[in-house]
């Protein structure tokens, strides 16, 4: 069996954050002279474009993430460090872990992500958690699911009125998803599992700043989503930004909607990485890297992904999606790999759009490819094939498939377990 001692010697490359653009990278220098050492904070690789089914009931954790660890096992040249970052020390060419230690590099790559930004009111965070962690969605989960648990045993019409309301702020990809799911969960699979309530009462409330919801894609898509949001009993309303958030409900607009479950999709926010490594950001915190996708005066710094900020060839920023992040983790590994081969002549990274998907409930989809638009239930059909497609290991695809056939065959979503704490361990008590 190989040893580190055996790599010692080797270029030295730190990849920060096992995402969709850092595991990337790592796979695309397989066999290349490196010894490569990743750190990330979770020792888990998550497959996020599906956390939402987590968050409502569809799908369990362990069929979205894989350890880390084990998905390297086959690679001695590669540490893998459980560890957060605290600081990048570009002069010194040394990443400061959390517990004090640093540790040295020749080239590093930066894949850190993105967390939910609540435009200046952080505050809102215990009343409107987002979704981009495991915790996030098991503790949407069990905020979603106790909702009805609550309703059942509330005498109160106004009380269990704001249960059984669902608002979700922003319709982007993932609010729309989960208000869709959330919509199914409550008319479709739930009805029968209670006796004092209707869960088929329930309000879902979509809110959205904008003017239209998936605004990201082409006006006829977004027409065709906002009328099978509202086929499913969803509420839209738009062009009406979120003032407040409480542990009461919601203020917008001029309205004040009492509910007890919110959930955030509205925005994101970069890692601290653009003020680690002291470099120009965006108004969302992501570096401004070069063509190469480089630091500005560190060409051995490369930052990808939602962490990065790069024009596509139409000059519209890349998006923060998993193809993308690939296709950048792919690049920075060639660069690399030029480099160590006295190479460095490498054309500016060109961004190709892969197609914008969005799931509208368990039979329904939206799919753009700008020479190409799709929607309805064969939409859903492809849509849930290319994402099994990008799921790690055979096991993992038979998994999600079965379950997807169950839900759309039977309206039974086998994962609505209550776990990760006490009802009311991170949410402030209701008045």
């Amino acid at each position: 069996m190989a040893t580190l001692d055996e790599f010692s010697d080797r270029h030295h490359v730190v990849v920060i954050g096992a995402g969709f653009g850092g595991l990337e990278a790592v796979h695309r220098l397989a066999g290349a002279p490196v010894r490569i050492t990743i750190v990330d904070r979770r020792n888990h690789h998550l497959f996020q474009p599906l956390l939402y089914q987590v968050a409502t009931a569809s799908l369990a954790t362990s069929e979205i993430a894989w350890p880390i660890r084990h998905l390297l096992r086959k690679r001695p040249e590669i540490t893998t460090l459980l560890a957060g970052v605290n600081d990048i020390d570009p002069e010194a060419r040394r990443v400061i872990l959390d517990d004090g230690s640093t540790l040295a590099y020749d080239s590093l790559i930066v894949a850190t992500g993105a967390r939910h930004a609540y435009f200046g009111h952080d505050d809102w965070e215990p009343f409107a958690p987002g979704l981009k962690t495991l915790e996030d969605a098991t503790t949407i989960r069990r905020r979603i699911l106790l909702a009805f648990e609550k309703a059942e045993r509330e005498t109160d019409p106004l009380r269990q009125a704001a249960l059984l309301t669902f608002v979700i702020i922003g319709a982007g990809p993932t609010g729309v998803e989960l208000a869709g799911t959330i919509a199914e969960l409550a008319r479709s699979t739930l009805p029968e599992d209670f006796r004092n309530i209707d869960t088929r009462r329930a309000r879902v409330v979509l809110i959205e700043a904008a003017p239209r919801v998936l605004g990201g894609f082409a006006p006829d898509l977004s027409a065709y989503a906002h009328r099978a949001l509202e086929g499913l009993g969803v509420e839209i309303f738009l062009g009406q930004a979120v003032s407040q958030c409480t542990a009461e409900g919601v203020v917008y607009g001029d309205t004040t909607l009492a509910a007890a479950t919110i959930i955030w999709a509205a925005g994101v926010q970069a890692s601290p990485a653009a003020g680690w490594l002291d470099a120009p950001a965006d108004r969302a915190g992501r570096v401004k890297v070069e063509a190469d996708l480089t630091v500005p005066g560190r060409p051995e710094i490369f930052v990808i992904g939602d962490t990065a900020s790069v024009a596509a060839p139409d000059g519209s920023p890349v998006p923060g999606i998993a193809p993308a992040a690939k296709q950048q983790g792919k690049y920075v590994a060639t660069a690399i790999r030029l480099r160590l081969r006295g190479e460095r002549v490498l054309p500016a990274f060109r961004y190709k759009h892969a197609g914008s998907l969005a799931t509208i409930g368990k039979r329904l989809a939206v799919i753009d490819f700008g020479f190409f638009k799709l929607r309805g239930a064969l939409a859903w059909w492809l849509w849930g094939l290319a994402h099994i497609y990008f799921l790690i290991g055979v096991r993992n695809r038979v998994s999600v498939a079965l379950s997807w056939l169950w839900v759309h065959a039977r309206d039974q979503r086998s994962s609505r377990l209550i776990t990760q704490g006490r009802e009311n361990e991170s949410r402030p008590k209701q008045r």
